[in-house]
């Protein structure tokens, strides 16, 4: 048995072959998943799991370079970064407008589909190196 926090072992085999730059999505339970990405449907009933608990265990796993979650995410006035966001990433996100990181996603190697069912919770995730 694996010693880390992943367990999933289709999430855990996408990461290790992510490559510098390759994105992977972690999206809420009603982010469209176009045709391409490799679609992880995790999502059991409305808040099971949560996207903070998914992005905790992937972060364990994965290195992460760049970051982008939906200007809509932060709130009007430039809010702070969502919880399910804040003090979890090792870079700052970049913000772009829901409908780009809609864009992105169909550039992605994967999307996580979770049960979470707050509006905008999505985020990208860019692969960095480990040297």
């Amino acid at each position: 048995m694996k010693r880390t926090a992943l367990l999933h072992a289709e999430l855990s085999q996408v990461i290790a072959a992510l490559g510098h730059g390759d994105m992977l999505v972690i999206g809420d339970a009603g982010l469209p998943i176009p045709a391409g990405p490799r679609r992880i449907d995790l999502a059991v009933t409305a808040g099971v799991p949560r996207l903070a608990d998914v992005l905790t265990a992937v972060l364990s796993e994965m290195q992460v370079e760049r970051a982008y979650i939906a200007e809509e995410a932060t709130g009007a006035g430039g809010q702070p970064l969502p919880d399910w966001c804040r003090d979890r990433l090792p870079v700052a996100a970049q913000t772009v407008s829901h409908e780009e990181l809609k864009r992105l996603s169909a550039q992605a190697k994967a999307i996580v589909r979770t049960g979470e069912c707050t509006p905008y919770a999505n985020i990208i995730l860019c692969a960095g190196v480990t040297f």
